[in-house]
């Protein structure tokens, strides 16, 4: 009879439970962590590309990408997630992250010589 241990469990989840560390009641907070490490392993290296299908490997990362989805989310009492570029490389704290749209537009002052 196989184990209902990790290997149960998905991928994300996994990454997640792993990320919380020493604070493992607070892994669902981990969850878009988890998904921006799946999100860069993504796209295969060399070493990757020679071992395998990276066709297969881009399907099975983006099955494990939809699986964060099908969990329960954090309450909305828990601290919202500071957030992250566009890439999921760089982390914003939350004064970082206005609500207007164009903060990251900046516009000169300086007028372009029209000729």
């Amino acid at each position: 009879m196989r184990s209902t241990g990790m290997e149960q469990r998905t991928v994300i989840e996994r990454l997640a439970r792993h990320l919380a560390g020493a604070q493992p009641d607070d892994w669902p907070a981990r969850v878009e962590d988890a998904a921006s490490i799946l999100a860069i392993l993504k796209e295969p290296d060399a070493a990757m590309r020679e071992a395998g299908d990276p066709n297969a490997w881009a399907a099975m990362i983006d099955a494990a990408l939809r699986a964060r989805y099908a969990m329960a989310q954090p309450s909305a009492a828990a601290e919202p997630s500071p957030g992250s570029d566009e890439e999921g490389e760089i982390r914003l704290s939350p004064a970082a992250i206005g609500n207007d749209h164009a903060d990251w537009v900046h516009v000169s002052t300086v007028q372009e010589d029209k000729r």
